[in-house]
């Protein structure tokens, strides 16, 4: 079975197994993060106070050099949601674990959107197929 998330003309789908928790942050701001049973999960930020996408992905990836020292990064741009999205495929180290991280962040009619999804060296073979299908499912609603 398949869940959807929908806010702000922003939606997308998840599996039913996986456990969503959202966060308002102001009338326009908000957060939704979808965990999967093992370590990955799917982050969604609208953050219309950001500039652009370019802003909104730096601004990600300085917060996350700030808590993992030894942290690669890698610029990328791709189409997601018939949009231009700017971010990092990234890759650093918790105290045990290899964690592979990537960011994209893209203009919508609300704002700009951070997507970031993370997964483990444990699960990434298992869920970043389902990480990637949840990326593909993204719909955000024209002006």
């Amino acid at each position: 079975m398949i869940s959807e998330f929908n806010q702000s003309g922003i939606s997308f789908r998840y599996p039913t197994n996986w456990r969503a928790e959202s966060e308002n942050s102001g009338d326009t701001e908000w957060t939704v993060s979808v965990y999967s049973p093992a370590t990955a999960f799917i982050l969604f930020a609208l953050r219309p106070d950001a500039r652009d996408p370019a802003d909104l992905a730096d601004q990600t990836l300085e917060a996350l050099k700030a808590e993992y020292v030894e942290l690669d990064a890698e610029n990328r741009l791709e189409t997601i949601a018939g949009q231009l999205a700017i971010g990092h495929d990234i890759d650093f180290l918790t105290v045990d674990t290899a964690i592979v991280c990537r960011t994209r962040c893209l203009e919508t009619p609300s704002g700009p959107l951070l997507v970031m999804c993370q997964t483990s060296e444990f699960d990434h073979e298992q869920n970043d197929p389902v990480l990637r299908a949840i990326v593909a499912s993204l719909q955000v609603e024209g002006d």
